[in-house]
């Protein structure tokens, strides 16, 4: 875990979020107070309702919300024009969905690529980077390969190179494990703390799944919209993440 400082990634104050008015009013956020630090992996969690997404929305930049601040690696996403917000989103933020969400006539390279061709890169050099990455992520032989052909597991390791392959500040994952067996949603966790969790990057991750909560450095629980508490995991220890990672290899 990193040690926490006085400039966190990621800072929430008093934020608020209200869908529809009068009595069709929705509270879905109440004065979330959370901050985010680079180099650690955040979990929120809580019933279904109680804002986890909406959060994770708003601080990815896709929802504005109602009032409140969110400074995210130096900028004001409240006070963002949309364009503004679109380019932070390009630029600094990987996405990591529960359904995947691969283009199915694309190759695994190809879908990794996506977002270096959208950023200008030529096809020749997204590819490259792409397979470069799913080669890290254990996907050498599969770089080829259509989602149809890939694992559910396989899919999501390809979602997540996608989601790294133009060097994020921020990654924010919806449920990625939902869709998996208990075995294959560790191995995804497991992944994310070696390849995605590093000193300038966090990852913040909504999830119902109580079987991964093990890897979170920070766990935010939620209900109503608010956060009502945070529990801190003990400073991970390099060599013992690395030999619970082989233990569970060899089981």
């Amino acid at each position: 875990m990193a040690m926490l400082d006085d400039n966190p990634l990621v800072s929430c104050r008093h934020v608020t979020k209200v869908y529809g008015s009068g009595n069709a009013e929705v509270h879905a956020l109440r004065g979330v107070e959370l901050d985010v630090h680079a180099g650690e992996l955040t979990m929120l969690v809580g019933p279904s309702g109680c804002g986890k997404t909406t959060l994770l929305s708003v601080v990815a930049g896709i929802l504005r919300p109602t009032s409140g601040t969110i400074e995210a690696l130096g900028s004001d996403l409240t006070r963002l024009s949309s364009w503004q917000r679109t380019a932070f989103r390009r630029d600094n933020v990987g996405f990591v969905f529960q359904q995947f969400n691969l283009l199915p006539a694309l190759t695994a390279a190809e879908n990794a690529a996506v977002p270096l061709v959208i950023q200008g890169y030529s096809k020749r050099k997204a590819l490259a980077a792409a397979k470069a990455l799913l080669d890290k992520m254990g996907m050498a032989d599969r770089v080829n390969s259509l989602p149809g052909n890939l694992s559910g597991g396989q899919q999501q390791r390809v979602a997540i190179a996608r989601a790294l392959v133009h060097h994020p500040r921020l990654l924010v994952c919806d449920e990625p494990t939902s869709a998996l067996d208990h075995k294959t949603g560790h191995t995804i966790l497991e992944l994310l703390r070696t390849v995605a969790v590093e000193g300038d990057r966090a990852v913040i991750i909504v999830t119902h799944d109580s079987r991964i909560f093990e890897f979170a450095d920070t766990l935010a629980r939620m209900d109503d919209g608010h956060i009502v508490s945070l529990e801190q995991s003990k400073e991970r220890e390099p060599a013992a993440v690395a030999g619970a990672i082989a233990e569970r290899q060899r089981a």
